[in-house]
């Protein structure tokens, strides 16, 4: 049976051929592999290995290894993967070494009123330090450390796209900054440890992002929209739909993600995501004629007449200039890709 990935796997592959040559035969230790954005890592790691006979392995740190083979049989299956079950906080670790490590693993945004905001804090930091300890220990040459454009803080609204360094940072008294306080704090973890036991780290700052896979019922706007077009509608938005995003496609986040593990420079905080901004009503709109011509969209409340339209949207110039980088599939497309996964899936 085809990979319904396969076209998207294509493209990854065609845009990191060139990289694999460097870790033909070696290890790769992967936290966050059963999650949206491990999954396309997976996916496309094993893609390579099989049509360029890369004699890679992975290690795929999963809590519940037979729950992952039930829903992904064919990365479990593969000859190269070893499930290795734990905790992110928690896990033993694997016999040998690690030469090359990806901590996507992260504990998901919980909203102001949840309860679970220290813990999740606590958790997200302790799992950084687990693994920068693991890449200490194992022989690690390289590791990639998935962070979230959070760590910014709000971005105001007269400033058009974020860059890497922006002095702003999420209010350290809010309730609901402990996600952004946990990225920034592990994001110091990797600087601090990675020159301690002198292995080669760099930073991904995920913005905002659709695709197969994307979860349809996990806060995500895109999802969400996704999810409600498929039903035939109403497409519901929970705000205004003022405030501003930029969705990078899945297929082109992987190649971002590969290239700054394996290009990118040691220390190094890269924005990952869409310079291409579009409103949360026009997005709403965009999803809803390529999957449901004529739904009702709603919105929540009506917009403040004046008030300023947020924003949160990456400057991803660095990437551009320093690995090549850029968006290569627009989001009308990206819209098409993710319905036609879901009409076979």
């Amino acid at each position: 049976m085809e990979n319904p990935l396969a076209r998207d796997l294509d493209h990854i592959l065609s845009h990191t051929e060139d990289l694999w040559a460097a870790v033909r035969g070696e290890r790769f230790f992967l936290t966050g592999g059963t999650g949206f954005v491990g999954t396309w890592l997976t996916e496309s790691l094993l893609w390579a290995n099989r049509r360029l006979s890369l004699g890679i392995s992975a290690v795929l740190l999963t809590r519940n290894p037979e729950a992952f083979r039930r829903r992904s049989p064919h990365l479990a299956d593969d000859s190269a993967v070893t499930l290795w079950p734990g905790d992110a906080v928690s896990f033993a670790y694997p016999d040998g070494t690690c030469p090359l490590v990806v901590h996507a693993a992260t504990e998901r945004y919980s909203p102001p009123e949840g309860e679970h905001q220290a813990s999740a804090l606590r958790r997200d930091v302790a799992a950084t330090r687990r693994v920068l300890e693991l890449a200490g220990t194992r022989g690690t040459r390289r590791m990639l450390f998935t962070s979230s454009g959070a760590v910014y803080g709000t971005q105001p609204p007269s400033l058009p796209n974020i860059q890497e360094d922006y002095p702003g940072a999420p209010p350290s008294t809010g309730p609901n900054s402990a996600y952004a306080q946990g990225k920034r704090t592990s994001e110091q973890l990797c600087a601090t440890l990675s020159q301690l036991f002198g292995f080669h780290v760099t930073i991904a700052r995920l913005f905002a992002f659709i695709g197969p896979l994307l979860p349809l019922d996990a806060g995500y706007a895109a999802g969400n929209f996704i999810r409600d077009a498929l039903a035939g509608g109403p497409i519901l938005i929970e705000g205004d739909g003022t405030p501003y995003r930029s969705y990078l496609y899945a297929a082109d986040l992987a190649v971002w993600l590969w290239t700054i593990l394996l290009r990118g420079r040691s220390g190094a905080a890269c924005n990952v995501g869409s310079m291409e901004e579009i409103s949360i009503a026009s997005l709403a709109r965009a999803i809803a004629r390529e999957i449901a011509p004529g739904a009702e969209i709603r919105t929540a409340h009506p917009a403040v007449p004046g008030a300023p339209a947020a924003r949160y949207v990456p400057d991803t110039g660095r990437a551009g200039r320093e690995l090549g980088l850029r968006a290569w599939i627009p989001l009308e497309e990206a819209i098409r890709r993710t319905h036609q996964w879901h009409l076979r899936s």
